[in-house]
């Protein structure tokens, strides 16, 4: 019985995007593990971008710092 645990940056995922995303995770973990997709979880935790640190940054100044865009 897999669980998984995906968190990502508050940052206006779509729910067809999260529905992508468990989907593509309980395939993976089928066709890698054989594991029951009846019987896998996944989970999405949206985290504040204040919550979120990278490198010892937030991740807004992180961004900033290397020149990224979300």
């Amino acid at each position: 019985m897999p669980y998984v645990n995906i968190k990502i940056t508050r940052e206006g995922a779509t729910s067809e995007q999260k529905a992508t995303l468990i989907k593509g995770v309980t395939d993976l973990l089928e066709t890698v593990l054989n594991k029951n997709p009846a019987t896998t979880f996944v989970v999405i935790d949206e985290v504040e971008m204040e919550h979120w640190g990278i490198g010892g940054l937030p991740v807004e100044e992180y961004r900033r710092k290397i020149g990224t865009k979300p």
